[in-house]
């Protein structure tokens, strides 16, 4: 299985206008970060975990030539507006691409994206085999998958642990019964948005605090706003096994 980072960033304090901070201003290509989505890979079939507005370029980038499905975590926009982009993928694949999301997700992704499931269908639209998931385990490309309920505040999140690898963003509570399904994990991602509390995200040293719970091998830390700092220097900072994941990086297992 072979896991990459599409995107490790957040639209969480990012400005709107030019900013001249020293990540916005960082010639370090670590510190450029679209929104926060992985690509995993098993057996030549491929899965991606949200699909923000960054999704045509995260594809691009990586060099995606087939998609077999999309896992949601929510349903806020910076982890679905980039779903119209899919019919790239209908069109070279001659297929509709699966996408599995609980049915909250499901009724926001049908109601944005309304056109895509009207009849008579309108030719090049965006085609979709919807799947519903819910905290039962399931299996995709060959790969065990434990849905993990984590809040955003108030809003259940899903996160997924595949085989040894957990992956959980937009996170700032997770009860005891769910951190049940995290440990023993190798590798652990979590969202670290910034230094400064917050309402619906874990801070760095929240993030660093749960990893020295869970005590996985190795922990990465994603969904990280410009306000945290830039890669080096916060990295610097960080216990010998934790690190800032960033665009691209790719974990093999």
């Amino acid at each position: 299985m072979k896991v990459e980072f599409l995107g490790t960033g957040t639209s969480q304090g990012v400005p709107i206008i030019a900013c001249k901070c020293a990540v916005c201003s960082s010639v370090d290509p670590k510190d450029k970060r679209l929104r926060s989505s992985i690509l995993v890979s098993h057996e030549g079939k491929s899965l991606a975990v949200d699909c923000g507005p960054d999704f045509r370029t995260q594809m691009l980038r990586a060099e995606v030539e087939s998609l077999d499905g999309i896992l949601f975590t929510h349903a806020h926009r910076d982890h679905m507006a980039g779903l119209d982009d899919i019919r790239g993928f209908n069109f070279a694949m001659k297929s509709a691409i699966d996408i599995y999301c609980e049915p909250r997700v499901e009724a926001a992704i049908r109601r944005e994206f309304f056109y895509a499931f009207e009849e008579p269908k309108y030719p090049g639209v965006p085609e979709m085999n919807m799947r519903s998931i819910s905290l039962e385990p399931f299996e995709l490309i060959g790969i065990p998958i434990t849905p993990i309920q984590v809040f955003h505040h108030k809003l259940p999140v899903l996160g997924f642990r595949f085989h040894d690898f957990v992956y959980i963003t937009d996170a700032n509570r997770i009860e005891e019964v769910e951190l049940e399904k995290i440990k023993g994990c190798k590798v652990l991602v979590l969202n670290a948005l910034r230094r400064e509390p917050h309402i619906s995200h874990f801070t760095l040293d929240e993030a660093v605090a749960l990893v020295q719970y869970i005590k996985p091998e190795a922990a990465y830390f994603t969904h990280i706003s410009h306000q945290l700092g830039t890669h080096t220097a916060v990295e610097n900072e960080l216990p010998d096994n934790i690190f800032l994941a960033y665009d691209g990086l790719t974990l093999q297992f």
